[in-house]
């Protein structure tokens, strides 16, 4: 399995979004340059974002986009479910029930939803606001008598 730019720039946005929460409404252009990644692709992202409930958005001067829910309440397997559609390894597993012709009769299965949950798991483990702490914390210890 491996993540898309659109998935991992999502979190990267969302995450820029929790450390400017103080600024208000922040613009996509701010994000952008903060971030290094283009406004247009940023809209793309966004756009994903739409009727999720996950930002909200205020248009006009001072307008923008910001976190609905505090970061502590957005896990990283969240974001990527809306971003890449599914964080399963096979495409059998991305549907419930699992729709595959083969699956009464097949023999690896079961490694693959192991793997599914232990995916689902370590993302839905960690949040925006775990990755904010755990550079504050690393970033305190950069320094040189």
């Amino acid at each position: 399995m491996k993540i898309s730019t659109k998935g991992r720039y999502a979190v990267r946005m969302l995450l820029d979004m929790a450390e400017h929460t103080h600024d208000g409404f922040i613009s996509l252009k701010d994000i952008a340059e903060r971030q290094g990644i283009s406004k247009k692709y940023l809209e793309q992202i966004i756009s994903l974002f739409n009727n999720t409930g996950i930002l909200r958005s205020s248009r006009g001067f001072k307008g923008g986009y910001k976190l609905s829910r505090q970061p502590s309440e957005y896990t990283i397997g969240e974001i990527l479910r809306i971003t890449e559609g599914s964080i399963a390894p096979i495409a059998c597993l991305d549907q419930k029930p699992n729709q595959c012709e083969r699956q009464a009769s097949c023999k690896t299965l079961f490694v693959w939803e192991g793997l599914r949950d232990v995916i689902a798991e370590y993302l839905d483990g960690i949040t925006i606001q775990d990755i904010i702490d755990r550079n504050r914390e690393y970033s305190g210890q950069d320094y040189v008598i």
